[in-house]
């Protein structure tokens, strides 16, 4: 395929490409910047001898442009979520084999790396003619997720993959040729970072803004053009919450995209009040963002439902074996699939059968045809929008002094969807401890709310932790203080 911002750019030269609400830039513009920021990176040894190059930014137009600089200069980017601490990105920077990390000017912690570097820090270069086409199968992003094991793993997403999110995407929730699509979801996460590729793919002007504020969120949707935002659920309830009655968003808006979790009746009665469509989503890193979606006329009679699969995706229901079954693990064939996950050829496999890739969560299909997701292999938990698996955060506090056991299960929260509480055996242990001992070690929103004291261990004959014991006792236990 053609360099996509280069034809983007020719098709569309005067169309706004991107604002931050104080600047705006056309197509035209955003590729001259984009060549320049790439002289600048190309200037740096690191980044001459090496095709992959680690980010770390936040949702402004500084990150936005060192996005396009990157795959000007036809470089692998390495996206960092900028929550995790310096041991988990330290280890995702060793394992992607990344010598070089460009982060936004307010990052201040030092990184084991050979070369980091400040946006402002990069040299001055000339700019440079930009690659002149992206070929199908080419690594252009590598997002790190948690698995089930105690290590993230590196998610490679290729142009072929995002182009077909976007067309997917696109006959889902059809085009205008004004659409605007506001961004406050990180663009290093799937979420986020998809959005930018459809914009140069779709000619639409995406909307960066930095941090969420639901009142200026809401008074952006009521007084500009913009036609689409995605949220994931603890968003949606505080923009409702914070939106008058008998106040509706611009006429233009067509779709507010949840994802991360459905919605419940009280939020879809206050969207409805206020004639808001809700597109209810469902998708993961590996398959670069949504694959079905409930369309807004559905989602009343299908509350709870994800929706139905989006051209060109089918889903099947089938036991870990790959045998069709009413009810057990949510199996995919589409072309926005991985290619695999970075050093680790043969995990993907382990999910694959005949060309269809096991999700790990568990669902059905009703007889309409709508999925249902019941919950996640491995326990995942899904809190205002990030994913936490449990076994990686046991696995961090294994080692703390004192603790003997450990068990990480999800409990259910009116703001954040869920959130992460643990079980916990030892001497000597204090909510004070265990807290502070996670957040030197783990992004803030692994860290566990409350810790209580277990009265037995639950194991199973084999000596596997039953997680799901521990979460029925859990109203019998004692919280620590």
């Amino acid at each position: 395929m053609e360099n996509w911002l280069t034809k983007r750019a020719r098709l569309t030269p005067t169309r706004v490409a991107v604002t931050d609400g104080q600047k705006q830039m056309t197509f035209s513009e955003v590729a001259q910047a984009a060549a320049a920021m790439a002289g600048r990176i190309a200037m740096l040894k690191s980044a001459q001898n090496h095709d992959r190059i680690a980010l770390l930014m936040v949702n402004n137009l500084s990150g936005y442009l060192v996005i396009m600089a990157l795959q000007q200069l036809g470089k692998t980017i390495v996206f960092i979520n900028r929550r995790l601490s310096v041991a988990e990105i330290n280890y995702q920077l060793s394992d992607a084999d990344v010598d070089i990390v460009l982060t936004d000017d307010h990052y201040e912690q030092k990184l084991v790396v050979q070369q980091q570097v400040k946006f402002s820090d990069l040299p001055i270069g000339k700019p440079v003619t930009p690659t002149s086409d992206y070929p199908d199968d080419f690594v252009t992003s590598i997002m790190y997720t948690s698995g089930t094991t105690s290590h993230p793993k590196g998610v490679m997403q290729t142009y072929q993959n995002h182009f077909m999110s976007a067309m997917g995407s696109a006959l889902n929730l059809g085009l205008t040729a004004n659409d605007a699509w506001l961004t406050v979801v990180p663009i290093f996460h799937i979420s986020g970072f998809s959005i930018l590729m459809r914009s140069l793919l779709y000619g639409m002007r995406v909307v960066l803004v930095e941090k969420f504020n639901a009142s200026k969120i809401n008074d952006w949707l009521i007084h500009d053009t913009i036609t689409t935002m995605s949220v994931v659920p603890v968003m949606l309830k505080t923009l409702l919450a914070e939106l008058p009655d008998g106040v509706n968003y611009n006429d233009h808006f067509r779709a507010m995209l949840l994802g991360g979790g459905p919605t419940d009746k009280q939020t879809l009665q206050q969207a409805q009040a206020h004639h808001l469509p809700i597109i209810q989503s469902y998708g993961m890193t590996e398959t670069a963002s949504q694959i079905v979606a409930l369309a807004p006329e559905d989602i009343q009679e299908k509350l709870g439902s994800v929706g139905k699969p989006l051209f060109p995706v089918t889903v099947d229901i089938r036991d870990d074996q790959g045998q069709s079954t009413a009810v057990g693990n949510i199996w995919v064939k589409t072309p926005t699939l991985t290619p695999g996950y970075l050093n680790q050829p043969d995990q993907l496999n382990k999910n694959m059968s005949s060309g269809w890739f096991n999700t790990e969560d568990f669902g059905y299909f009703d007889t309409d045809g709508f999925l249902y997701i019941q919950g996640r292999q491995g326990d995942m938990i899904s809190s205002g929008g990030e994913n936490i698996f449990p076994d990686e955060v046991e696995s961090v506090y294994a080692k703390m002094p004192g603790l003997e056991n450990i068990v990480v299960i999800g409990v259910p929260d009116e703001k954040w969807g869920a959130i992460p509480v643990a079980v916990v055996s030892g001497t000597h242990l204090s909510m004070a401890d265990l807290r502070t001992y996670g957040r030197e070690r783990l992004a803030h929103y692994k860290v566990p709310k409350h810790f209580y004291r277990a009265k037995t261990w639950y194991r199973t004959a084999s000596g596997k932790v039953q997680r799901h014991r521990f979460a029925q006792a859990l109203t019998e236990l004692q919280a620590l203080k």
